[in-house]
């Protein structure tokens, strides 16, 4: 819904300057009483982003026309505004004011620069000029943009805590470089049991290695993996409805490092099975 307007470009700029402030203040107070962390109302900082996620190159793709929801974070000036770019304080009031004023006459306001991290977008510059197509109530605005490819898909991220589960995904991807369907179906919720899976299959390898006599390349490991062990094991857990509402990843794992716990074997039959049931029932 676009702002309404007295007449007066003016006064409708500090208006429109204070509701934002009161709404970016009532919304740390709810998130406050709902006991939200404090990482959920913030800009995501783009450089801990792409970190997270392996920055793999970049490329100018000109200018579009991007919806401001899907503008989630800042280059440098995170600070300033909360994740719905509303103003954090008053430091801002001045520019963000004449701004207002300007669009509320109709002047021609620039696009303002951004990179796009799959659906994401991060502001470069132009954030004031985000802040104010909100407060006036537009869903999207012009945008100069530079496309961002990365090794891990930036899907699902929401706040800075999804970046600690992006990160060791990347970690786990560079230790088994799993491809196509299998890397898509390889999936954790939990940060640390991407690193606990990413040793049971380099362990796996290990013996592989031995059984064979022969030393094998991580990409072969990855995908031998995933069709001689993962498959099979999955398929074998859905027959005995042990995956859950785990993810096929994490019902794995869970039933893996419990067969060996109780039974010291690296085998798959109806014991372990039975073990494992016992186990969790």
């Amino acid at each position: 819904m676009r702002s309404r307007s007295s007449g007066s470009p003016r006064v409708d700029a500090e208006h429109d300057f204070l509701r934002a402030r009161r709404r970016q203040v009532l919304s740390r107070l709810a998130m406050w009483l709902r006991g939200e962390p404090d990482d959920v109302n913030i800009t995501l900082p783009f450089d801990e982003v792409v970190e997270a996620l392996g920055r793999v190159g970049e490329r100018r793709i000109g200018l579009r026309v991007i919806r401001l929801d899907s503008i989630v974070g800042s280059v440098d000036r995170g600070r300033d505004f909360d994740r719905r770019f509303r103003p954090t304080s008053a430091r801002v009031r001045q520019r963000w004011e004449r701004l207002a004023q300007a669009s509320r006459r109709g002047e021609h306001i620039p696009p303002i620069d951004v990179y796009r991290v799959g659906d994401l977008h991060f502001v470069i510059d132009g954030h004031h000029r985000v802040s104010v197509a909100y407060a006036l109530g537009l869903t999207t605005i012009e945008a100069n943009v530079t496309l961002v490819k990365t090794k891990v898909d930036p899907s699902g991220i929401r706040h800075r805590g999804d970046l600690i589960v992006k990160g060791y995904r990347r970690l786990f991807l560079e230790r088994v470089p799993l491809r196509g369907e299998a890397r898509a179906a390889v999936v954790m919720t939990k940060s640390e049991d991407y690193a606990q899976l990413g040793e049971h299959v380099e362990a796996w390898g290990f013996r592989l290695m031995q059984d064979e006599g022969a030393l094998l390349d991580r990409e072969t490991v990855a995908q031998r993996w995933y069709t001689e062990e993962f498959e099979p094991v999955v398929q074998m857990l859905h027959q005995a409805d042990l995956v859950g509402d785990r993810t096929e990843a994490e019902a794995y794992l869970l039933v893996a490092s419990e067969r060996y716990r109780l039974i010291r074997t690296h085998r798959w039959d109806d014991d372990v099975i039975k073990a494992v049931r016992d186990r969790r029932s």
